[in-house]
């Protein structure tokens, strides 16, 4: 198969549970400084050459960032809808060297449970050219569901 033009269609869902509330949760989301710590600390070989964002409904926002000194990897989303400390509807591409890998719809759920916060993430992604899988993506998105956990924790 000529991988120079294929297009992979992959849907997860990730359920979990956060012991805060869904407006502190939204926070982690919304809160552009506390966006950046949890999804892009300059550590662990991350270097964050952009962040640029935008949040609100047909907002925009724009991450550039490395790996170890590796290639430059790109980040575009749009905000689709949003609904403070419930829902945020979104739609993103990843690029690397400018040559986009993928892209996809995430709905992100934030639902009151018992003191705390069910979170459901749904994303639907359309793989370009034979790169990335589907277990890569969602284990990364689970990383960053648990780097936004440990922000949550150390935000009074």
């Amino acid at each position: 198969m000529d991988k120079t033009s294929t297009i992979q269609h992959h849907t997860f869902v990730i359920d979990r549970r956060y012991a805060h509330p869904p407006e502190k949760v939204f926070s982690g989301f919304s809160d552009p400084k506390k966006k950046r710590r949890w999804m892009g600390g300059d550590d662990d070989g991350w270097t964050i050459e952009k962040f640029d964002m935008n949040f609100e409904v047909g907002g925009a926002e724009s991450w550039r960032f490395r790996f170890q000194g590796g290639p430059v990897m790109g980040n575009e989303v749009r905000y689709l809808d949003i609904v403070p400390g419930r829902r945020i509807v979104i739609a993103y591409t990843m690029d690397t060297e400018g040559k986009r890998f993928s892209s996809s719809q995430q709905t992100i759920e934030l639902l009151p449970d018992a003191g705390g916060t069910r979170l459901l993430l749904t994303e639907q992604i359309a793989f370009l050219d034979g790169s990335d899988s589907v277990q890569s993506r969602e284990h990364g998105t689970r990383e960053l569901l648990d780097a936004l956990d440990k922000e949550l924790g150390l935000v009074r």
